[in-house]
């Protein structure tokens, strides 16, 4: 994703991913990092590489770190009060930790870095406001999309069903942030929210098409392999659907494996794969890594192999 700085109420909004961060020099003035998590070795980038380089190029111009997924590396931070890091399972969503005293206790940050989700954005629309809601339970629907547990409301939902559908597009990101802003307001200009959640449909059919060739893997764990088919689809709905045949559901696609399993099931994929940091409920790791990863699940070592070879 190319930096490119969305104007929204007098800040400035990027728009990133844990291992998809801006160049600190294309950012003007202060800065603030909202729902980022610390990069860890499963997507193929490590923290020092992309985490602590973006941390130290940005030297005293960065003015808060604001995070909820797990990672060793929050140790480090634990004296630095520009720092406000929890786990998952402390935090489901990250908006909940952006308050009034908090954003209050900061100097004015010129720009926003925040994740390009529902929880990201939802992150910097209550830091432009000041640590207010844009909407009367935004943070439960944030807490609701970010831990797959329980229903967002409709404002929630149609907002993330649009962000599922183009989680790059920058028209896309900038207007629901802005949307955000400014309290979400019924009579808003919600054109390319919805034209873009009225995508995400086809992608959620073909995501259920895909659910029909999952393959379990002993009684906890259902795989499917999609490598090649040549078409979109929503991976979410894909691994939800998967968690409906064991407790823990995996895609392969390419160079690339997504493991998931539910936010109250006690899985910890960061701890059975020996991975710093991240989302212990969904991770992705590199094909390579996929063998190891399988035989960690329980997995036959030849079995698993073969998977992943296959």
């Amino acid at each position: 994703m190319k930096t490119k700085l969305a104007e929204i109420s007098g800040f400035h909004a990027v728009f990133a991913s844990p291992r998809t961060l801006p160049k600190p020099r294309l950012l003007p003035g202060g800065v603030a990092v909202l729902d980022i998590a610390f990069a860890a070795e499963g997507g193929g980038k490590s923290f020092e590489t992309t985490t602590l380089r973006f941390i130290d190029e940005l030297g005293e111009r960065l003015i808060a770190w604001v995070d909820h997924h797990d990672s060793v590396h929050h140790a480090r931070y634990a004296a630095d009060r520009r720092f406000v890091l929890s786990t998952k399972a402390e935090h489901g969503a990250c908006p909940e930790l952006i308050t009034p005293a908090l954003v209050s206790s900061y100097a004015r940050p010129d720009v926003l870095v925040c994740h390009n989700d529902f929880d990201g954005l939802a992150s910097a629309a209550k830091w432009i406001r000041g640590g207010i809601e844009p909407y009367g339970g935004c943070d439960d629907d944030a807490r609701a999309i970010d831990t797959c547990l329980g229903e967002p409301g409709p404002t929630g939902r149609r907002i993330e069903r649009a962000l599922r559908a183009a989680p790059r597009d920058f028209q896309v990101l900038a207007s629901a942030l802005a949307l955000l802003a400014d309290g979400a307001p019924k009579d808003g200009d919600w054109r390319s929210i919805d034209a873009a959640a009225a995508r995400l449909e086809p992608l959620e059919r073909c995501a259920e098409r895909f659910a029909s060739h999952y393959v379990r893997m002993g009684p906890e764990l259902a795989i499917v392999n999609v490598t090649g088919v040549g078409e979109a689809y929503d991976k979410t709905t894909l691994l939800l659907l998967g968690q409906r045949l064991g407790r823990m559901a995996a895609v392969i696609d390419g160079d690339t494996a997504t493991f998931a399993a539910p936010f109250d099931s006690g899985v910890d994929f960061l701890e059975r794969f020996g991975l710093s940091g991240g989302m212990p409920t969904r991770v992705s790791i590199r094909r390579s890594a996929l063998g190891a990863a399988l035989i960690a699940l329980g997995v036959d070592p030849a079995e698993a192999s073969r998977i992943a070879g296959g």
